[in-house]
């Protein structure tokens, strides 16, 4: 599906470009410098935009035949990353998290790769995403309605699996991207051109001419009064550290000196009380 996106690459893949911009700026506002760092997936093609002006070591690890092609480097797999634990101080992983097959094993391999105190920062696109196009085949369907995109991620969920495969210090937002569009198939034509389809389906069942009119109806349905529905996409971002020894740690539990309770029931100012 990622080649079939690759080679489709003559319109911009814009989730990408909007994803590359988001984590150049995550990177400005981090203060360390990184020497050697490892992009997974189809932002390799954009590491540039990511990094601009930074002197680094970049290491661009594609996931689709086509990318890997136009960087003159080695395809890789996700499940078995080909580099040596503790080589890179920062990893990159989006556009391939969507759909790879054990998410929480890509997450252990990112972390075994990373330097003590090395950075992991990736997204992918979570729950709430694609709404609109999934209520109208929905519509479309029936009661024969099956799965068409692939299973999406909650926040919630993602911000326990980073703690769960070992990484310190782990935040996950959501970002939400709003797209207009007139037509459902110029949607679809933007999900193949990023390779966001359902990657961990095999074959599809033959739905009909019959199903297109209804999803042109259904689609129809839920536009506004200029005829364009509002879709969105939900990104989640993500970053955590490799555990080192000089991170910053939680305070042990029970060693608290200032009781909650006290503070509610005296009434006194709880910044009084904390100095």
């Amino acid at each position: 599906m990622l080649d079939r996106a690759s080679s489709r690459r003559a319109a911009k893949p814009f989730l990408w470009e909007y994803v590359a911009a988001e984590l150049c700026e995550s990177l400005k506002g981090i203060s360390r410098p990184f020497e050697r760092a490892l992009i997974i997936g189809p932002l390799a093609i954009l590491a540039d935009r990511i990094f601009q002006n930074r002197i680094i070591d970049v290491t661009l690890a594609p996931t689709s035949h086509a990318d890997a092609q136009a960087l003159s480097v080695e395809v890789v797999s996700e499940d078995r990353l080909p580099f040596t634990p503790s080589d890179f101080d920062l990893i990159i992983a989006a556009g391939n998290l969507d759909s790879v097959n054990d998410l929480p094993g890509l997450l252990i391999q990112i972390r075994r790769l990373l330097v003590p105190d090395g950075l992991f920062l990736g997204s992918l696109f979570g729950a709430g995403s694609l709404a609109q196009l999934k209520s109208a085949m929905i519509m479309a369907e029936g009661d024969r309605a099956s799965t068409h995109i692939h299973p999406q991620i909650e926040l919630r969920t993602l911000a326990d699996l980073l703690s769960r495969v070992g990484f310190a210090l782990p935040v996950a937002d959501r970002d939400i991207i709003d797209v207009r569009y007139s037509d459902w198939r110029q949607l679809v034509a933007d999900l193949r051109d990023h390779g966001l389809g359902n990657a961990l389906l095999g074959d599809r069942r033959y739905l009909g001419k019959k199903f297109l009119h209804q999803l042109d109806d259904a689609w129809l349905s839920l536009a506004d009064i200029e005829q364009r529905v509002t879709e969105q996409y939900v990104l989640l971002n993500m970053s955590g550290w490799a555990p080192g020894p000089d991170q910053p740690k939680p305070a042990r539990r029970g060693s608290a000196t200032i009781s909650l309770a006290d503070i509610l029931s005296s009434g006194q100012d709880a910044d009084d009380m904390l100095g």
